[in-house]
């Protein structure tokens, strides 16, 4: 008994590793999209209760790797969303919302993917030249039959033909209107394109149809360094040293130019001096020998 106790015990504790590691595995390797929405489909989907009511939000839990990621679902009757509409979090459904297609009830998911895992989108689409300034909210919808556990559900298309679907980012946005700035609406499409669009009102995006949404603003350009004004008197009281410190240097260089040529023109006179007086004496030994010559 105890044997088959321990073996039962190391089958739950091999199996939950085996569970985490696939988890740890499939974070890591996510860099699509379309994928984050697969695995949070599946994770969902095993969460779910068989007797979970319809038109009550649950809450998912996902693996520790998703850390960041926010996830909601709520089952609804086709025809009941179509009549009534819906609040799904940051999500208006109004009346008159289409699901299709759709039998008889519909698994509709929120996504709020954080800063951390909305960045993905900046590797999946073009978002040159604008940043995000909101988590990516995403709204889908799957079907709901009740043998949901046996399989993966297939993905079902929303449509507000009479009504805009509004999305309401006022409680998990960064971005500030007060600067004037008003961030744009984007909405990135299955083909991999991103459509922006001017906000309806403050934080507000509207959409036709299901799909992933965030708010950007344009990517501020670099900075350039930041020459610092120099005062008027700074630059007055400058100028003057400066126009001093130069009539300075200037004047001992003319002085210096003085006393150079002055002691040039002093050497040449001192020199023709000396020429001159021994020119003389050599002349007047010249003529006292003249005058003194000895008789015999």
């Amino acid at each position: 008994m105890g044997v088959d106790l321990f073996s039962f015990i190391f089958i739950i504790f091999s199996w939950a590793s085996l569970l985490s590691m696939k988890a740890e595995a499939e974070a890591e390797g996510i860099k699509s999209a379309r994928l984050l929405d697969l695995l949070i489909r599946d994770y969902t989907v095993k969460s779910l209760d068989r007797d979970l009511r319809t038109g009550i939000v649950h809450t998912v839990t996902l693996p520790a790797n998703f850390s960041g990621i926010k996830v909601d679902t709520i089952r609804f009757r086709c025809g009941s969303l179509h009549r009534y509409g819906a609040q799904v979090k940051e999500f208006h459904l109004g009346s008159g919302v289409i699901v299709q297609p759709c039998a008889e009830r519909v698994m509709v998911v929120r996504q709020n993917l954080g800063y951390n895992w909305s960045s993905i989108y900046y590797a999946n689409y073009d978002l040159s030249g604008y940043q995000l300034v909101s988590p990516i909210l995403g709204l889908l919808a799957y079907n709901a039959d009740s043998d949901l556990s046996y399989g993966s559900p297939f993905e079902l298309g929303i449509l507000a033909r009479e009504k805009p679907i509004k999305i309401n980012f006022s409680n998990i946005t960064k971005a500030s209107n007060k600067t004037g700035n008003w961030p744009l609406c984007a909405s990135f499409e299955g083909n991999g394109k991103v459509i922006l669009k001017k906000q309806v009102s403050p934080n507000v995006c509207v959409a036709t149809k299901h799909g992933h949404f965030g708010l950007v603003m344009e990517s501020p350009p670099p900075s350039l360094p930041v020459r610092k004004k120099i005062s008027r008197w700074k630059l007055v009281v400058g100028s003057s040293v400066g126009a001093a410190l130069g009539a300075f240097l200037l004047g001992l260089l003319l002085v210096a130019m003085f006393v150079k040529v002055k002691k040039k023109a002093r050497m040449e006179e001192l020199v023709r001096r000396a020429y001159e007086e021994e020119a003389l004496q050599v002349s007047m030994v010249g003529h006292i020998r003249a005058r003194t010559t000895p008789t015999i």
